[in-house]
């Protein structure tokens, strides 16, 4: 029932078969450099760029109907339209580089736009159906299985000379599973998505006369703008005091986690937010928004499920987008731009005190942030490197009681209409999957609805779904 221990791994990978690879090129007849966006040959990383070196690629991915092709004619259409995607995103087309200097001890690492191609997968599921996936609030093994590069970290792109983009197109036996695979460093959920928001629109227009030239510049995803924003005072390229590159790398022990997929229609959504606010009402100086009412929702419904003594400090970490908050930085930004927000208080707390008061914890901690503290600490991390390991949520005091929560519910993913019908569902794959991991996508329905990918121990994952008055605000998937 969903639990992605090693033994269900291993039986859910027999059940998808890999039938082919390629690495696909831009398409040479449009490029980026005829819309007059052509990328420098050597993109210099960012201090938020850098730092996600030690973390396994992102990887999301959508259910789409069955499509009208299948087999090889699918595959060669959706490479053709991957092509094109790949000359607007030119730079995901080339490979990570590190230049160890022996006489100082220093690396640094940048993306060269080399053209030499992403990786396509074509593989097929056919014992699995759409119903496996979407029918039960539990996240079956099987959808790892949708993603290549399963388990890679950033800084094995350049120590291995890997693609920085994979897809992985799986043909279940009634639908299709597109799923990406994009290393950390070279963007953020943003950059993702707007690739597969371009990808798709490319490959729903390829059916008319139009010129390939002419269909990039008409496509409604904004154009990207490849250069890095540092600030003023850091050296370009950074040189880091690492020695050799692989010196960053920690494997991360993977433990025993299960997902389940809750969604929580625009009205479920909207309530949370009101209770929340009519309890802070006159103490809060700030509107607390559905986003944060429903994760203030996850984490007191998690601290019960995880059966945490009062006492018990607990974290909760949420990323927080710079582009619109920071000068500089435009909507198209191709690369990292991202701050983390941290909100602490005991399990006791937390229960005690409502879903008000920990929903405002949430929002103080978005509301810290401020570009003058964003710019000293791009300016510290560049004197001293300091990594995101993903593991830091599962040792020390740390163990158990951390929750973190990346991407956007305004992130476009049910726009990803290939040609043949708007997504049935997405999902995401193994990378960076921990205890207190959680993932929020737009619903389904949109107009305010929200999901989230929760993934925790299976026995406090089994006592979150027993728990009532969380479960009361999540809508129940059809079977």
């Amino acid at each position: 029932m969903g639990s992605n221990d090693h033994r269900n791994v291993a039986l859910a990978v027999d059940r998808v078969r890999v039938l082919s690879r390629r690495l696909v090129r831009p398409s040479s007849s449009s490029s980026s450099s005829s819309s007059g966006h052509a990328p420098p040959c050597d993109i210099h990383l960012t201090p938020w760029d850098l730092r996600f070196l030690s973390i396994d690629y992102i990887q999301k991915g959508v259910l789409l109907p069955k499509p009208p092709l299948s087999g090889d004619r699918l595959a060669d259409a959706l490479a053709s339209s991957f092509a094109r995607a790949l000359a607007l995103f030119y730079p995901f087309a080339g490979r990570l580089v590190a230049e160890e200097r022996a006489d100082d001890g220093t690396v640094t690492v940048a993306l060269r736009c080399t053209g030499e191609g992403a990786e396509f997968v074509h593989a097929a599921a056919p014992g699995v159906a759409v119903s496996d996936v979407v029918s039960s609030l539990y996240t079956p093994p099987e959808v790892w299985s949708f993603y290549s590069y399963n388990l890679v970290l950033g800084a094995d792109a350049a120590t291995e000379s890997r693609p920085v983009l994979s897809t992985q197109v799986t043909e279940l036996a009634d639908g299709v599973f597109v799923g990406m695979s994009l290393n950390h460093s070279v963007g953020d959920g943003t950059t993702f998505w707007k690739f597969m928001n371009a990808w798709s629109e490319i490959n729903r227009r390829a059916g008319g006369a139009m010129s390939d030239d002419l269909m990039i510049r008409e496509i409604s995803t904004p154009a990207p703008v490849f250069r890095r924003w540092f600030v003023e005072t850091s050296p370009v390229p950074i040189p880091m005091p690492v020695g050799k590159l692989q010196h960053i790398v920690r494997r991360l022990e993977r433990p025993e986690v299960q997902e389940c997929f809750f969604t929580f229609s625009a009205t479920s959504a909207r309530k949370l937010k009101a209770k929340a606010n009519d309890e802070m009402s006159g103490a809060a100086t700030s509107t607390i928004s559905s986003l944060q009412a429903v994760l203030a929702h996850l984490w007191r419904g998690v601290c019960r499920a995880r059966r945490l003594p009062p006492e018990q400090v607990t974290f909760y970490t949420v990323m927080v987008g710079c582009r619109g908050r920071v000068n500089g930085i435009p909507a198209g930004y191709v690369g990292n731009a991202l701050m983390f927000g941290k909100a602490e208080a005991t399990a006791g707390e937390i229960e005690e005190k409502g879903l008000g008061w920990t929903a405002w914890q949430l929002n103080r901690a978005v509301a810290s942030f401020d570009e003058a503290g964003m710019r000293e600490s791009l300016e510290r991390w560049v004197r001293e490197p300091e990594f995101t390991y993903m593991s830091k949520l599962q040792s020390g005091d740390a163990g158990g009681v951390a929750l973190i929560t990346g991407s956007s519910p305004r992130f476009d993913v049910f726009g990803n209409d290939f040609g043949w019908g708007r997504p049935v569902a997405v999902r995401s794959g193994a990378g960076n999957k921990i205890d207190g991991k959680a993932t929020v996508f737009e619903g389904p329905d949109g107009a305010g609805s929200m999901s989230l990918e929760v993934c925790i121990a299976p026995d406090a994952l089994r006592r979150l779904v027993a728990d009532e008055e969380f479960m009361d605000a999540v809508t129940l998937p059809s079977s």
